[in-house]
């Protein structure tokens, strides 16, 4: 079987998974046959590059592979693999990714792999039959071999950890437009935000956005649909302003909350070093190779607090975690709470008071809590490895007409 292995390197998991494709054997002995080709990725040269559009055809003509590859969905892959009757894989790594709203996400040659069950069982009640569900995964290969020595465990080594983003150091679409809008509607804003916030495991932001709301903020905002695609104003709002919003103060303010009990090691982008109150040490950004899977291992707890407009999905991090055989206290997340069994493989908090507590019990409960990291680590490496993707994907593959 040729796979053509669309190469683009700013998504972490492209490594992890490209080597899961070359080490795939399938039941026969044989392994895949990969093209590699690097794409240069932006959201604008995925909707439209004419230099790709020019050169694609020829290479899937020249190397006629059973499929294309790439994660996230790229439309104009999408457009040019349809015309040559090319099955295209994508696998949505993002949440919110507008692109999936691309007209082209119907193409016959389409298998889109959604990581977010609500997004998926949305599609597919829509009517996109081009959809399927397949959560994310780690690579328990690349993680087990990092093995830290004396120096790296005493640079490591902490309580508690939170790897990611503060979003306060990309575009602030919220502050852009607050000035813009009415007090009425800000109000309003904020009101969703404060009642989204009590809530976990179900998102209530675009169904109350009401009609009058999304006419100030999209006058405020100057923020469109694309021509090309089928996104509502109200995806846009709830999931790129509003949504962003409250993460920002979510993560602000939960970090801020231990740090005031409990020492705290937190590691985001440079943009962010002013946050660092009281017992939060602000280390930078963290390698995703070189040093975050260190980060993991040597935690004793290791924090998600989810991105809001990730409805049910297990976000990248908590693969990472748990392959790395760290231990994960997490929010409450549908398809976590799905896939992994909560107090054995990993724990959930249930609000901030919670987080206050399960920090302070598996601090002083070390066998509970390295059993429980263990029964974490092994799930992932039994079923949810790239490893065991990869055997999905091509299963599906293999079962798909155009």
């Amino acid at each position: 079987m040729k796979l053509l292995y669309l190469d683009i390197p700013i998504f972490f998991a492209n490594r992890d998974m490209l080597e899961a494709f070359q080490e795939y054997v399938d039941e026969d002995g044989e392994h895949l046959h990969i093209l590699r080709y690097l794409f240069d990725y932006t959201e604008e040269s995925a909707r439209s590059f004419p230099e790709f559009e020019e050169e694609f055809p020829g290479i899937l003509k020249e190397h006629s592979p059973d499929f294309v590859f790439s994660f996230n969905f790229l439309p104009v892959v999408s457009k040019v693999c349809n015309e040559a009757g090319i099955k295209y894989v994508s696998w949505i790594y993002d949440n919110p990714e507008i692109l999936l709203y691309s007209y082209h996400v119907i193409n016959k040659c389409n298998i889109v792999l959604m990581f977010d069950s609500k997004q998926f069982e949305i599609f597919w009640k829509g009517g996109i039959k081009t959809v399927e569900y397949l959560p994310l995964a780690a690579s328990t290969r690349r993680l087990d071999a990092m093995i830290p020595d004396d120096e790296t465990i005493s640079k490591y080594s902490a309580d508690i950890a939170f790897v990611g983003s503060l979003y306060t150091e990309r575009k602030r679409y919220y502050d852009e437009i607050a000035g813009k809008i009415s007090p009425y509607t800000l109000g309003y804003i904020d009101g969703m935000i404060r009642g989204q916030l009590q809530v976990d495991g179900v998102n209530i932001i675009e169904e109350a956005l009401r009609p009058e709301i999304v006419d100030e903020i999209q006058k405020a905002s100057n923020i469109f649909p694309h021509e090309d695609s089928a996104e509502t104003r109200e995806y846009l709002y709830a999931n790129y302003i509003i949504n962003r919003q409250a993460t920002i103060l979510e993560r602000r303010e939960i970090l801020t909350m231990i740090g005031e009990k409990y020492p705290l090691n937190l590691y985001t982008y440079a943009e962010n070093n002013e946050f660092s109150p009281k017992g939060i040490t602000n280390k930078g950004a963290a390698d995703y190779f070189v040093e975050m899977p260190y980060v993991f291992k040597l935690s004793r707890i290791n924090l998600n607090i989810t991105l809001r407009s990730i409805q049910n999905a297990i976000p990248l991090r908590c693969y990472d975690i748990l392959g790395a055989g760290g231990f994960l206290l997490s929010n409450y997340q549908v398809d976590l709470a799905r896939h992994f069994v909560p107090g054995e493989d990993y724990v959930f908090y249930e609000n901030r008071k919670d987080i206050l507590n399960k920090i302070e019990y598996y601090l002083s409960h070390e066998d509970e809590r390295k059993a429980i990291a263990k029964n974490g680590h092994d799930k992932v490496q039994k079923e949810h490895t790239f490893d065991v993707r990869v055997k999905q994907i091509i299963d599906l593959v293999k079962a798909k007409d155009i």
